[in-house]
Protein backbone atom coordinates (compact mmCIF):
# COMPACT_ATOMS: atom_id res chain seq x y z
CA UNK A 1 0.00 0.00 0.00
CA UNK A 2 1.71 3.07 -1.28
CA UNK A 3 1.80 6.65 1.19
CA UNK A 4 -1.19 8.44 -0.81
CA UNK A 5 -3.51 5.16 -0.14
CA UNK A 6 -2.78 5.26 3.54
CA UNK A 7 -3.41 8.89 3.85
CA UNK A 8 -6.22 8.69 1.64
CA UNK A 9 -7.56 6.10 3.88
CA UNK A 10 -6.89 7.50 6.81
CA UNK A 11 -8.55 11.34 5.66
CA UNK A 12 -11.72 9.26 4.98
CA UNK A 13 -12.14 7.31 7.93
CA UNK A 14 -11.51 10.86 10.35
CA UNK A 15 -10.74 14.22 9.06
CA UNK A 16 -13.12 13.92 5.85
CA UNK A 17 -16.13 13.78 8.44
CA UNK A 18 -15.11 16.84 9.80
CA UNK A 19 -14.42 18.79 6.71
CA UNK A 20 -18.14 17.52 4.87
CA UNK A 21 -19.64 19.44 7.45
CA UNK A 22 -18.77 22.68 5.91
CA UNK A 23 -16.89 21.79 2.66
CA UNK A 24 -19.39 22.75 -0.43
CA UNK A 25 -20.13 26.52 1.52
CA UNK A 26 -16.65 28.21 1.49
CA UNK A 27 -14.86 28.09 -1.99
CA UNK A 28 -12.98 26.31 -2.55
CA UNK A 29 -13.69 23.38 -0.92
CA UNK A 30 -16.55 21.34 -2.63
CA UNK A 31 -18.71 18.11 -2.35
CA UNK A 32 -18.56 16.12 -5.40
CA UNK A 33 -21.58 13.67 -5.15
CA UNK A 34 -21.57 10.63 -7.21
CA UNK A 35 -23.12 6.80 -6.85
CA UNK A 36 -21.15 3.76 -6.79
CA UNK A 37 -20.17 1.91 -10.11
CA UNK A 38 -21.18 -1.44 -8.74
CA UNK A 39 -23.06 -0.63 -5.77
CA UNK A 40 -25.09 2.50 -7.06
CA UNK A 41 -24.69 3.69 -3.60
CA UNK A 42 -24.49 7.41 -3.28
CA UNK A 43 -21.03 8.63 -1.81
CA UNK A 44 -20.53 12.65 -1.08
CA UNK A 45 -16.73 13.40 -1.78
CA UNK A 46 -14.56 16.46 0.00
CA UNK A 47 -12.27 18.29 -2.68
CA UNK A 48 -10.73 21.63 -3.79
CA UNK A 49 -12.71 22.98 -6.72
CA UNK A 50 -11.60 25.64 -8.55
CA UNK A 51 -13.82 28.42 -10.66
CA UNK A 52 -13.68 28.17 -14.46
CA UNK A 53 -15.67 30.35 -16.84
CA UNK A 54 -17.44 27.21 -18.05
CA UNK A 55 -17.15 24.63 -15.16
CA UNK A 56 -14.47 23.33 -12.58
CA UNK A 57 -11.11 21.97 -12.34
CA UNK A 58 -10.69 19.52 -8.98
CA UNK A 59 -6.73 18.92 -8.05
CA UNK A 60 -6.61 15.15 -7.51
CA UNK A 61 -4.11 14.55 -4.26
CA UNK A 62 -4.00 11.35 -3.92
CA UNK A 63 -4.33 10.32 -7.56
CA UNK A 64 -6.65 9.56 -10.19
CA UNK A 65 -6.68 5.91 -9.17
CA UNK A 66 -9.19 6.46 -6.61
CA UNK A 67 -12.68 5.08 -6.87
CA UNK A 68 -14.65 8.20 -6.54
CA UNK A 69 -12.64 9.70 -9.83
CA UNK A 70 -13.27 6.42 -11.52
CA UNK A 71 -17.33 6.87 -10.35
CA UNK A 72 -17.56 10.51 -12.02
CA UNK A 73 -15.99 8.94 -15.52
CA UNK A 74 -17.71 6.07 -15.92
CA UNK A 75 -21.08 8.40 -14.41
CA UNK A 76 -20.02 11.03 -17.28
CA UNK A 77 -20.86 13.37 -14.38
CA UNK A 78 -21.78 14.07 -11.20
CA UNK A 79 -23.40 16.64 -8.85
CA UNK A 80 -20.63 19.65 -7.33
CA UNK A 81 -21.86 21.62 -4.18
CA UNK A 82 -19.54 24.83 -3.82
CA UNK A 83 -20.15 28.05 -2.44
CA UNK A 84 -23.53 26.92 -1.15
CA UNK A 85 -24.52 26.15 -5.04
CA UNK A 86 -25.34 23.05 -6.48
CA UNK A 87 -24.21 22.44 -9.63
CA UNK A 88 -24.73 19.40 -12.19
CA UNK A 89 -21.29 19.03 -13.45
CA UNK A 90 -20.54 16.71 -17.33
CA UNK A 91 -18.17 15.45 -19.37
CA UNK A 92 -15.39 14.82 -16.92
CA UNK A 93 -11.64 14.58 -18.10
CA UNK A 94 -8.39 13.81 -16.71
CA UNK A 95 -5.62 16.62 -17.64
CA UNK A 96 -2.10 16.05 -16.52
CA UNK A 97 -0.60 18.12 -14.09
CA UNK A 98 0.99 20.68 -16.48
CA UNK A 99 -2.13 20.81 -19.14
CA UNK A 100 -4.36 21.09 -15.71
CA UNK A 101 -2.03 23.22 -13.43
CA UNK A 102 -2.59 26.04 -16.22
CA UNK A 103 -6.44 26.08 -15.12
CA UNK A 104 -5.77 26.70 -11.70
CA UNK A 105 -5.23 30.09 -9.55
CA UNK A 106 -1.37 31.00 -9.55
CA UNK A 107 -0.73 30.46 -5.79
CA UNK A 108 -2.20 27.29 -6.03
CA UNK A 109 0.07 26.18 -9.13
CA UNK A 110 3.15 26.66 -7.73
CA UNK A 111 2.00 24.46 -4.55
CA UNK A 112 0.54 21.40 -6.66
CA UNK A 113 4.39 19.95 -7.81
CA UNK A 114 4.76 20.29 -4.19
CA UNK A 115 2.64 18.25 -2.91
CA UNK A 116 3.01 15.18 -6.50
CA UNK A 117 -0.26 16.15 -7.94
CA UNK A 118 0.29 14.92 -11.15
CA UNK A 119 -4.08 15.02 -12.42
CA UNK A 120 -6.75 17.11 -12.49
CA UNK A 121 -9.92 16.56 -13.07
CA UNK A 122 -12.10 19.10 -15.11
CA UNK A 123 -15.53 18.79 -15.52
CA UNK A 124 -17.38 21.42 -17.41
CA UNK A 125 -21.39 23.27 -16.28
CA UNK A 126 -24.19 20.84 -17.51
CA UNK A 127 -26.15 24.42 -18.22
Amino acid sequence: MTFSDRLARFNRRGPNQVIRSFAGRVAPMAVVVHRGRRSGRRYRTPVLAFRLDDGYVIALFYGAERDWVRNVLAAGGCTLQRAGRQVEATRPQLLSGDAGAALVPAPVRIVLPMLRVTALLRLWDAA
